[in-house]
């Protein structure tokens, strides 16, 4: 243990099944049952914030930007499910999870997490910013929403947009979630600080490819599926995902430690 009280061990990487994403999504399913009403007013809260942000974007005629901050919503949503995983914890110990316990974490107000979700801010700023230079180089002006539309399934310079965008943007999603796959939960659960976390991430992605990678693509196609209701359906989906996050977490990640990551001070 360091000054500060946090773990500098190297936890146990468990080996699971391709299909063990499926197993975690169907306990999340059960989970929801524990708290229901809790679990969808958040849900709501997301899905609502959510879809005002696009709507304000639409009406002010920034299309592309919806696109940008849809596709770039996984890079902030660790965050957002802090409360999600609260409750799954206080779920796994027997209890039940109130909104005001998601609401605020207490566990989740220190400096390792402060430092993750830094560090996302940065990677959605960097997406944002290359986003807008792929759409630069498309196009010469700003569209409306449905000329955006036209122009993107329209034209070969939209199909350019989007595949190279998609590419791009793939690449930086994934080096994301291999960052924070297990260490958003892991620093909620474990006194651990935030380089022990990602590098347990890193190490959950390298044993268990398939299945994170399976994980992976179901959690891109229910944002994209949420996405297309207007965000409505991130009520349901949102809390879902961040339960069964919290599962994959607890399935993959082992309490016991393997060796010392740094001498102890």
């Amino acid at each position: 243990m360091d000054p500060q009280g946090t773990s500098n061990q190297i936890v146990s990487i468990r080996k699971v099944g391709a299909l063990a994403p499926f197993r975690w999504l169907a306990s999340a399913w059960n989970d929801m049952r524990r708290a229901p009403i809790s679990l969808l007013l958040y849900g709501f809260a997301i899905a609502a914030w959510s879809f005002a942000l696009c709507a304000m974007l639409i009406v002010f005629n920034a299309a592309f930007w919806v696109l940008v901050l849809t596709s770039g919503f996984v890079f902030i949503a660790p965050m957002l499910a802090m409360g999600i995983y609260e409750a799954g914890r206080l779920i796994e110990l027997g209890e039940k999870p109130t909104l005001r316990k998601m609401a605020i974490v207490r566990s989740a107000l220190r400096q390792d997490v402060a430092y993750l979700g830094a560090a996302l801010l940065f990677i959605y700023l960097f997406w944002g910013r290359i986003a807008q230079v792929v759409y630069g180089l498309s196009t010469y002006r700003l569209h409306t929403v449905l000329e955006f539309f036209d122009f993107a399934v329209g034209t070969d310079e939209g199909h350019a947009m989007l595949i190279s965008g998609s590419l791009i943007g793939g690449v930086i999603a994934f080096f994301t979630y291999s960052l924070v796959v297990v260490s958003a939960p892991m620093l909620l659960d474990q006194r651990t600080n935030v380089f022990a976390a990602v590098f347990t991430s890193l190490r959950v992605i390298n044993k268990n490819f398939i299945a994170m990678m399976i994980w992976a693509l179901l959690i891109v196609a229910f944002v994209l599926a949420s996405a297309a209701t207007g965000f409505l359906a991130l009520t349901v989906v949102f809390p879902w995902l961040g339960l069964a996050s919290w599962r994959a977490y607890r399935d993959l990640v082992s309490d016991r430690a393997e060796t010392p990551l740094a001498p102890n001070d």
